[in-house]
């Protein structure tokens, strides 16, 4: 019992050691809790804390930026109020004035309350800034005004403070329309002026031979003229109107060739065209109009009209579009001129009395060949810009000129004498437009053609004196023989033998003063050549043929056929006048 009391007391201990253990538990566990509702408390504050300082970051940044870009230091005031315009310092002040003009209208629109703190200072920066650029623009502009200024300089002062316009454009208009109307007027007057002046020096170099309205194709050399004449006398080299010459270098390296400066080619004695300075004459449609219409030389027209093409094309192509009105007024002052030059040199080739004419002879004629000369420059310039127009009026002046031609050929009595003339003019106009074209055209194959008709009739009449019978009777039995009616060819017997024994006995001299004929008549040795190869080509035709009619009954057996002429030793003979034969 002694051990169970004991035992009894010990647990009784043991549970208020525990009991008390169990309190000192307790507190513990009340003491965590109160540690982890702090901890959660701090983390709370913690985030608070944390997007507090991103908000106060996220003003600070915004409003550290917004008083920069409104704040205005005093540097800026000082630039702007003292420094010259023409100091750099003035310049980028300058830019940042007008980024904080911008910068003050823009929050002002916001209702920012700071932009009234500022905004009377800027408004006072910006009208001093306005005023000493006014100034210095202006100052400038008047400059060029003064005689002998050199305005260049000037100008790319300007250009260098170009910012100058746009600052007064953003921020005033009407004084930036003033300084724009000062400028445009003065630079309008110093550029009329200076063009004039050039305009009339470059009238000093024209060539004292222009052309006139007397100079036409059909215009006689030696045409003279009354002593009460008004017009003025006509050129003295009429070959340079109707010939391009290298006038139509001006179309291809030379377009963009720098200016004839007129003193200059004055001391070099240099004589021009004037109708090909137009990258001077921009404002100058007036002037155009003047002198187009003392023009009478059509290839200078042309010329005019394909420099406006190429001008039109290169200004289209640097996106220069406000010439394009210009460009159309130059083409209604230089088309109608240039068909109406034409239509005279038409109408006086139409209306030329051929007996009033001197010195005809069979050599090409001189009216010819300034048609040949005048067709070749037109249609040499018109393969660049191929245009109806021009191809219209040439067929015109090459009809009139066919019929001048043959109205020509027409004072001349004998055929003979008119083919060669026709011969040696349709040459010479075929060998100048193809000598000074590139590109097959309608007028080359019409001459062409007729070159070949004119020579193949020629060549007949040449042989006619010498082998017409024989032609004719080779004519005459070929009919009967297509007709199938053999047997009237004995009607042709009795001829045989006399043409045979002609043949045979002066076909030598009659080729030698056929040779001779040709030679003598066409001073174009390559025409020469061409009709006596045709001539003897003709003439060994026609005798083969006549050979082949001894095949047929009635010629087979005539005792004639053994006096027939080898045709081996006709070729050999040939040679000795046409090598090449």
């Amino acid at each position: 019992s002694n051990n169970i009391a004991r035992l009894h007391t010990q647990i009784g201990e043991c549970d208020g050691i525990l009991e008390r253990m169990e309190c000192m538990l307790h507190g513990f566990q009340y003491d965590l809790s109160s540690i982890s509702a702090e901890i959660q408390c701090l983390q709370e504050e913690s985030v608070q804390m944390n997007i507090k300082l991103k908000n106060r970051q996220a003003v600070k940044s915004e409003l550290s930026q917004l008083v920069d870009e409104m704040a205005v230091p005093e540097q800026m005031i000082n630039h702007i109020l003292d420094c010259p315009v023409t100091e750099r310092a003035f310049l980028e002040q300058l830019h940042e004035l007008n980024h904080k003009i911008n910068f003050v209208k823009q929050h002002s629109y916001n209702d920012t309350a700071a932009c009234r703190d500022v905004l009377d200072v800027v408004e006072k920066l910006k009208f001093k800034a306005i005023s000493k650029i006014r100034e210095f623009l202006l100052t400038k502009i008047y400059s060029f005004r003064k005689p002998m200024s050199n305005y260049q300089l000037g100008q790319d002062a300007m250009l260098k403070s170009r910012f100058f316009y746009e600052f007064l454009l953003s921020n005033e208009r009407h004084v930036a329309r003033e300084v724009r109307d000062e400028y445009v007027d003065t630079l309008s007057k110093v550029y009329f002026s200076y063009f004039k002046t050039y305009i009339n020096r470059l009238m000093k170099l024209q060539f004292d031979d222009a052309a006139g309205r007397d100079d036409l194709l059909a215009t006689e050399d030696s045409s003279k003229r009354g002593f009460f004449s008004s017009s003025r006398p006509a050129m003295r080299n009429r070959s340079s109107v109707f010939t391009l010459g290298k006038r139509d270098v001006i179309l291809g390296e030379q377009l963009e060739a720098p200016i004839v400066v007129p003193h200059a080619a004055q001391k070099n004695e240099e004589k021009v065209t004037t109708f090909v300075f137009w990258k001077i004459k921009f404002d100058f449609s007036q002037n155009c109009y003047t002198q187009c219409s003392e023009c009478y030389d059509a290839i200078a027209l042309l010329l005019c009209i394909h420099i406006v093409y190429k001008y039109r094309v290169l200004m289209n192509a640097r996106e220069v579009t406000s010439l394009s009105s210009y460009w159309d007024t130059m083409m209604a002052i230089l088309w109608p001129r240039f068909e109406y030059v034409v239509k005279m040199h038409i109408r006086s080739v139409a209306e030329c009395n051929v007996q009033h004419l001197s010195s005809i002879d069979v050599r090409p004629h001189y009216i010819t060949r300034r048609y040949a000369e005048f067709s070749a420059a037109v249609m040499r310039i018109n393969e660049n810009l191929p245009n109806t127009k021009v191809e219209q009026v040439l067929s015109e002046l090459q009809t009139e000129v066919q019929n001048f031609i043959l109205r020509l050929a027409a004072c001349f009595g004998e055929r003979k004498d008119q083919l060669v003339f026709l011969i040696n003019n349709y040459d010479m106009m075929l060998s100048v437009i193809m000598e000074r074209t590139t590109e097959e055209s309608k007028e080359s194959d019409s001459f062409q053609q007729l070159l070949g008709s004119r020579t193949q009739e020629y060549v007949e009449e040449i042989l006619a004196p010498h082998f017409g019978g024989m032609m004719a009777f080779v004519k005459d039995c070929e009919v009967v023989l297509e007709s199938g009616q053999t047997d009237r060819l004995r009607v042709f017997e009795q001829k045989v033998a006399p043409l045979v024994q002609g043949f045979a006995a002066g076909w030598r001299t009659s080729v030698d003063l056929i040779s001779r004929e040709v030679t003598t008549s066409f001073t174009n040795f390559k025409v020469g050549s061409t009709i006596v190869q045709a001539a003897f080509t003709h003439l060994i035709q026609y005798y083969h043929r006549f050979q082949k009619l001894f095949t047929q009954p009635p010629f087979k057996a005539m005792p004639a056929r053994s006096e027939l002429v080898n045709m081996h030793l006709i070729m050999v003979e040939m040679k000795k006048y046409k090598p090449n034969f």
